[in-house]
């Protein structure tokens, strides 16, 4: 079984801002809440995205494209990593394997990544609200669909990126361990 965990790697990327140009300018935390509380996203939270429409969380398989940039295949945010196999959420101009859109993939490790790993995010990530994650360099938006892999990943949905932002490209805060914000004296 697959782990549908992805951390997310906060204190970069989450509220990237493509007018600043650089990751560093990011903000260090981001709002979130968990299904029964409101509590911040900090840096090392582990949470599952879910998307909206059809309730699928993102995950990934250590199982590459057949076609394509040959990486990692995301079936279902910022830059976010893959728990298990520690490769970062990527994207670039390579056709996804199913739709045609942007392929989106897991790509990188701890000491690997560029800039298709960055992700924004185009409202405040909180459990239930409607956000949609925007690939920095493409522009396209996660998305995910009811169309599902008969080879690569057998019925799992694909996940990619489409050029507009859409009603079916919202994702939630669903379940995680959301660390506590700790005061500096």
């Amino acid at each position: 079984m697959a782990v549908g965990f992805f951390g997310l790697a906060l204190f970069l990327f989450l509220s990237f801002d493509l007018d600043q140009g650089s990751p560093s300018s990011a903000s260090a935390s981001a709002s979130a809440s968990s299904p029964s509380q409101n509590v911040e996203v900090t840096y090392g939270t582990v949470l599952k995205l879910m998307h909206e429409k059809t309730k699928f969380r993102l995950h990934s398989h250590d199982v590459p494209y057949g076609s394509g940039s040959g990486q990692q295949s995301v079936t279902g945010f910022l830059i976010l990593q893959h728990m298990r196999t520690r490769k970062w959420l990527h994207s670039h101009l390579h056709a996804s394997p199913i739709s045609g859109n942007l392929e989106v993939s897991c790509f990188g490790g701890e000491s690997e990544s560029d800039t298709g790993d960055y992700w924004r995010e185009v409202k405040d990530l909180e459990a239930r609200s409607k956000d949609s994650l925007q690939h920095v360099d493409t522009g396209g938006y996660l998305l995910s669909h009811d169309k599902k892999y008969s080879r690569i990943a057998g019925g799992q949905q694909e996940v990619c990126g489409v050029r507009e932002k859409r009603a079916d490209t919202v994702w939630l805060a669903a379940e995680g361990v959301y660390l506590p914000i700790t005061e500096s004296t």
